[in-house]
């Protein structure tokens, strides 16, 4: 074999080399991937993270926490809904450090949390999703049904009747975004998003042009 032949036969061995390599690689990787995924759990419900953590200091009201069960210290807090009482678990608040002192804690289990805690001291707040399983939002009459029409059949504290066009038209006549933004803050007896901590704001404007259009448009039949 002559010395070309040779340099021909090494160059050849080598990118056969380095492509196996490369392979092996791939695979290795792409084995890796669902262990990978795996290792990131499922986010664990409020009652799990509130049992193996906030406990410690929720628990008893150590060091000023509001203590689990305390409706009146739960009551006041409650008010800055969902929103508002988890950020202040992210940044930390007081003595409590961020993420109550679990960096591994998602959003959505501090979210849990919180709802676990507001509804064992008198709330009444629904589970939050998970952020990796969309869900579709709920419609205004599944909303309606389940917590405006406490007020809003009867016209409790006020509250416009629902489908009461003459109660609803003059608030609607400032806009409708207006009427939502109210009802995200919570007006006269209304408390902040109608008490419902975990509703979006498209749901909130679902629910409100439910109650402006009931009994003029069709209902469907459930």
């Amino acid at each position: 074999m002559n010395a070309k032949a040779c340099r021909h036969e090494s160059a050849t061995f080598e990118i056969t080399l380095a492509r196996a390599f490369i392979a092996i690689s791939l695979v290795l990787t792409m084995s890796a991937v669902p262990q990978s995924a795996g290792a990131q759990h499922a986010d664990r419900s409020g009652k799990e993270v509130v049992d193996t953590l906030c406990i410690s200091c929720h628990g008893t009201g150590a060091s000023g926490a509001p203590r689990i069960g305390d409706k009146k210290a739960w009551e006041k807090r409650a008010s800055q809904g969902l929103t508002g009482l988890t950020k202040n678990a992210l940044k930390g608040i007081r003595q409590m450090p961020p993420h109550g002192g679990n960096p591994q804690l998602s959003d959505t289990e501090i979210e849990r949390a919180i709802t676990y805690m507001v509804n064992q001291s008198g709330g009444n707040w629904t589970e939050p999703v998970s952020r990796t399983s969309k869900t579709a939002d709920r419609t205004g009459e599944q909303i309606v049904r389940t917590q405006c029409a406490k007020c809003h059949e009867s016209g409790v504290g006020g509250a416009p009747r629902i489908g009461d066009r003459a109660a609803w038209t003059p608030r609607v006549k400032q806009g409708l975004d207006g009427v939502v933004r109210s009802a995200i803050k919570g007006h006269g007896a209304m408390p902040p998003r109608g008490g419902m901590a975990d509703l979006t704001d498209s749901e909130i404007r679902s629910a409100v042009i439910y109650m402006f259009n009931y009994g003029t448009v069709p209902q469907k039949q459930q």
